[in-house]
């Protein structure tokens, strides 16, 4: 045992000694306690010493995308920003030790926001991974509903559905105080399928006999040659009257051609409500203007009736101007009809409750019985 010590005791001595030399001894006079909490400061000097952050951006073809504004932050709210450079690296100086978050936005708006994290050591360099932002998906808003002009043929197709009596075409009155406007094609179909009713050659058909039976224009004479003469000329009155004022002129001056029923409000402001429709309108801004459209197209059809009434029948601007005034006149008195009386006479009347899809409007086409 005394040669083990002999063997072994300088070597032990020897590292002994060493470790004392190697831990730093309080000076002369200085407090123990002054001594130990010097250590302690040193120790956590070292483990707040700051790092820093590195980075660069790329595109999903690996190539760098320079002008991406890099945002760091760190808990407690700690913010910092830099912009890639031209190689799209960046890096943040000065950052404390801990987890931090990093979000990149192309400057152009082309790609998509990208993110990622990471832990940084104290005084480490960290060289996060590349951050790659993927190609921006165009995202389209699509507002389900009607449009205006889908909301409009469903409504004309109600109107075509108005007959009074079951049997007379009513098909330019609007029961919906807001009905979408009418498009030019839309006017020009309504025309079309107004003319071509069955009813409307009846009609004519009714009054040209009556002008022969009281030999009105007698200049197209009597027989077959002068009913059809008559016919002919009332059939065109009809078709120009109805595609100039109702279609034409509407479409050039945008204006509505129908007539909007009322139905409220004491009598007597529904009595000048109706006369007054003669001579205004609903523009297709729904406000309410002149109806020229009337107005011109009564007169147009007036001058072209010149063309094929017998000579001793044409007044030149006398004819135009009487068939015009004759034209307003019919209107107003066919609107008095159409606000106290024809509603009441249309059987089975489509029922329109209007519902409001956005910016757009549903029909329940249910019908009263």
């Amino acid at each position: 045992m005394k040669s083990l010590l002999r063997l072994f005791g300088p070597a032990v001595l020897a590292c002994a000694t060493l470790a004392i030399g190697q831990t730093p001894q309080p000076q002369v006079g200085q407090d123990p306690a002054q001594h130990e909490g010097a250590i302690l400061g040193q120790t956590q000097s070292n483990q707040q010493s700051p790092g820093t952050v590195n980075g660069t951006v790329v595109d999903q073809s690996g190539a760098v995308v320079a002008g991406a504004r890099v945002k760091l932050t760190q808990v407690p709210a700690l913010s910092r920003e830099a912009v890639s450079d031209n190689d799209g690296q960046f890096s943040f100086l000065g950052i404390a030790p801990g987890t931090f978050h990093i979000t990149v936005t192309s400057a152009s708006g082309g790609l998509a926001t990208q993110s990622a994290s990471g832990l940084l050591h104290p005084g480490e360099i960290y060289n996060v991974p590349p951050i790659v932002l993927p190609v921006a998906t165009t995202v389209t808003e699509v507002q389900v509903g009607e449009s205006q002009v889908e909301v409009a043929e469903e409504q004309i197709k109600m109107q075509e559905k108005q007959r009074v009596l079951g049997a007379i075409p009513n098909f330019y009155v609007s029961y919906i105080p807001d009905a979408a406007p009418l498009n030019a094609k839309q006017k020009f179909k309504l025309a079309g399928k107004t003319v071509i009713d069955p009813f409307m050659f009846v009609m004519v058909a009714g009054a040209a006999g009556i002008e022969q039976a009281q030999n009105h224009f007698a200049g197209y004479g009597q027989g077959a040659e002068g009913y059809a003469k008559r016919y002919g000329a009332g059939y065109a009155d009809m078709v120009s009257a109805t595609f100039i004022g109702g279609a034409i002129f509407p479409s050039l001056l945008k204006q509505d051609p129908r007539y909007f029923y009322k139905g409220t409000g004491s009598v007597s402001s529904r009595f000048f409500y109706a006369i007054g429709n003669a001579v205004i309108c609903k523009g297709d801004n729904k406000r309410w203007q002149p109806n020229y459209s009337n107005v011109l197209g009564n007169l147009a059809a007036g001058g072209i009736s010149n063309l094929y009434y017998p000579e001793q029948d044409r007044n030149g601007v006398g004819l135009t101007l009487e068939n015009g005034a004759i034209g307003v006149g019919s209107t107003a008195i066919a609107n008095l009809f159409q606000e106290f009386i024809v509603k009441k006479l249309t059987p089975k009347l489509p029922k329109h409750n209007v519902a409001k899809t956005g910016n757009t409007s549903s029909l329940d086409n249910e019908e009263l019985h």
